[in-house]
């Protein structure tokens, strides 16, 4: 196999600018790349993140086809017997005081065995969003042929199969057919103000409980309190004494995401687009796409706020908060037309335009909790750029969607991949040589135009 650096499955852009970051985008995925996958950072995240691999497989397939397909393997030989995806799958080379939580926290192998955790690898018990089956079939297309050879989708299809089922049945805590979430980690925006009023309901951890690894290499303004801290320890302390265990637990959080489910109907689309490939109708998957698109416009759009909102299983009710998670579900393919065009009006209206960097907020740049700095209360991330990036192309809305290109590539550059950034200085923030950043600024440099859904 020729090196990372050597191989391309698309033409290199020929401007000189995009060529050194397309360079700098590599080095940094060489840099964190384990032999197996690759960390999101060095320092800050040195195992296996679930959706974070997803996006870096994006990525990846611009360089080795191979080694994205490789990525997503590595993440599924953590898949649980249930169906789940974990999101963390450890690498047992780290040691246990280089990350908290760690492997002996979770104890997966045995508290999790019941539930169907794997003997090896250590992992996590709670999940993230399921970006994986749209990365899956996004690597299969960069090389058809080579992913024939190696059965690729062969491999993949029934372990995605089988984690979308473990979202839309154990998962289904509302009854009304959309996943839950149980924990502010697995919607992957662990900060956001949209949790503050659920976790309040949660008594933290004592402080002497735990042990905060993420300040040795973050700054404090940087990451979530102390308080909150202590409560999602708490919340994964609960889970982990009822076994992993989805409706046995008492979930003192459990909450319906827009972005979460929305990558789960993208990712099902995605999964029929593999069947049909395989030789299948793929009509389940459509069909499973279709239901959830109703469901997701049914329960969670607030039409007078323009925006998707996050509803609360513990009260019924919407949250009265304002995020990026409510926008990115503009990357649906069969969302009704008035609901896009007020997606559209609301991403380029006063709570999320940001003309310094044109990337998006991750929460209302006029709402009371909004911080520039501090973990998803404000800050720029580069993922959710890129999937609402996707979302304005799949619609049509490709003078949007170039500008929005143009903002994420310009601050990637300038920031030496930062994992985000301030969205009204420009600077960046958190840990540096961020893997999703340098990937998805790959594929924004590199990925054809007929890329806009599965």
């Amino acid at each position: 196999m020729r090196s990372l650096a050597d191989r391309s499955v698309r033409p290199a852009p020929t401007a000189a600018a995009d060529l050194t970051l397309r360079r700098g985008a590599a080095r940094v995925l060489l840099d964190n790349w384990t032999g197996a996958s690759t960390v999101p950072s060095r320092t800050l995240y040195p195992h296996q993140w679930s959706w974070d691999s997803a996006f870096v497989a994006v990525g990846l397939r611009h360089l080795s086809v191979r080694r994205a397909q490789r990525e997503l393997e590595s993440l599924l030989a953590g898949q649980w017997a249930d169906g789940r995806i974990p999101h963390i799958v450890f690498n047992p080379g780290v040691p246990h005081d280089a990350y908290f939580p760690s492997p002996d926290f979770w104890q997966s192998s045995r508290v999790g065995r019941r539930a169907g955790a794997p003997s090896a690898p250590e992992t996590s018990g709670i999940v993230q969003p399921p970006v994986h089956a749209l990365a899956a079939w996004l690597v299969h297309r960069a090389d058809p042929a080579e992913s024939r050879r190696r059965g690729f989708l062969p491999r993949v299809l029934p372990r995605l199969t089988a984690w979308h089922d473990y979202l839309l049945t154990h998962r289904d805590l509302g009854g009304a057919g959309l996943a839950a979430v149980v924990h502010p980690w697995e919607p992957g925006m662990d900060n956001s103000p949209c949790w503050d009023k659920a976790l309040s309901r949660v008594e933290p951890a004592p402080p002497g409980t735990f042990r905060r690894a993420d300040l040795h290499h973050g700054h404090p303004a940087d990451r979530p309190t102390d308080l909150d801290y202590g409560r999602y320890v708490q919340l994964a302390v609960g889970y982990r004494e009822a076994g992993y265990d989805d409706r046995g637990a008492r979930h003192g959080f459990a909450v319906e995401d827009p972005c979460f489910n929305a990558l789960l109907i993208v990712s099902e689309l995605a999964l029929a687009a593999m069947a049909r490939e395989l030789g299948g109708t793929g009509e389940p998957h459509t069909a499973r796409a279709g239901a959830l698109t109703r469901q997701l416009v049914a329960r969670l759009w607030d039409d007078t706020a323009g925006l998707f909102r996050v509803r609360d299983l513990r009260t019924g009710a919407l949250v009265a908060e304002r995020a990026v998670t409510g926008l990115v579900p503009l990357v649906v393919p069969h969302l009704p037309p008035d609901v896009v065009r007020r997606l559209h009006a609301t991403l380029d209206g006063p709570h999320f335009r940001a003309p310094a960097t044109r990337l998006v907020p991750s929460y209302d740049l006029t709402g009371p909790a909004f911080d520039a700095q501090r973990y998803w209360r404000g800050p720029a991330w580069f993922n959710t750029a890129w999937l609402i990036h996707r979302g304005l192309r799949t619609h049509g809305l490709t003078e949007s969607a170039g500008r929005l290109r143009r903002g994420f590539l310009t601050q990637a550059g300038r920031s030496d991949f930062a994992e985000y950034v301030d969205p009204v200085a420009g600077e960046g923030r958190g840990t540096r040589h961020f893997s999703w950043t340098a990937a998805l600024t790959l594929d924004l440099l590199c990925a054809d135009g007929e890329e806009a859904g599965p």
